[in-house]
């Protein structure tokens, strides 16, 4: 029973450190990137417009779609390591 908490409270807690770090790799390039090192980025060119402008509009929608399959993946593995797997 005590086994089993500990597992829990384990599985948890490394769920929700995934979670935050998605977040925070998500608010680093969608914020930080589109618009606050916007200027900084502004000399590198990509497909015809500069950089953060390119993070602006699709960077950030294609960080977040590698972030939704990076925590689809570490999910399975941590299922198979709790013995969680379907």
């Amino acid at each position: 029973m005590a086994d089993d908490k500990s597992k829990a409270a384990q599985y948890w807690s490394t769920n929700l450190r995934l979670i935050v770090g998605s977040l925070v790799v998500w608010a680093l390039v969608s914020y930080g990137c589109g618009i606050l090192f916007r200027g900084m980025l502004s000399g590198i060119p990509v497909g015809g417009a500069d950089l953060g402008f390119w993070f602006a509009q699709q960077g950030s929608i294609i960080t977040f779609i590698g972030i939704i399959f990076h925590y689809a993946w570490r999910m399975n593995k941590l299922d198979k390591e709790m013995g969680l797997e379907e």
